[in-house]
């Protein structure tokens, strides 16, 4: 018995969109260039009608019975699909998390510059993450460490609202800071 050729008989990818030959059914439903439906027809009739149209014939929706085709350019329809996704990539808003780390005998100072930084990322439209990471017999004045995550977030409220209250893991006290909505200017 002979083996099928690689790749002729694999089933298509579940986002693969079927085009012309690659069509297996016997019987599909044809909505011609305009939108208008043509009716069914056998997969060879309505391929012979797509290509003498300059066309393509694609599968459009493969579980209905019959599978409903339409004639058009795959190759525009391709590059309109392409064009959609890289708009709504331009679109969509990023924000990253920035993660400011204090002691609990952070200087005052020191405390300050850490504040500056995350004023601006804040300002940047990024969360920021505040840890205050303990050491040694420091662990046993947890109170101090939310005094400081407290203190952080009194210096920077106008900028940004508490998301995650501070919390302690293992060593560390983490607290989450989301920034406000920027007003939209009125026209």
């Amino acid at each position: 018995m002979r083996r099928p050729r690689r790749g002729f008989d694999r089933a298509p990818a579940k986002d693969e969109i079927r085009v012309n030959e690659r069509i297996r059914v016997p019987r599909v439903l044809v909505i011609d260039e305009k939108g208008n439906k043509m009716g069914e027809f056998l997969t060879p009739d309505a391929l012979d009608i797509a290509h003498s149209r300059g066309l393509d014939l694609i599968e459009v929706a493969p579980n209905a019975r019959p599978p409903v085709c339409r004639i058009a350019d795959y190759g525009k329809l391709k590059y309109d699909k392409k064009k959609k996704e890289a708009q709504a990539r331009r679109k969509q808003v990023i924000i990253n998390t920035k993660e400011i780390k204090l002691r609990p005998k952070t200087d005052q100072h020191d405390f300050n510059v850490k504040v500056r930084h995350a004023r601006r990322f804040l300002e940047d439209g990024d969360k920021v993450k505040v840890t205050v990471r303990f050491r040694g017999r420091e662990l046993a004045h947890r109170d101090i460490g939310e005094q400081q995550c407290r203190r952080f977030f009194e210096e920077v409220q106008d900028l940004g609202k508490v998301v995650q209250l501070p919390k302690m893991e293992g060593r560390q006290m983490h607290m989450l800071i989301d920034p406000l909505a920027k007003k939209q200017p009125s026209a």
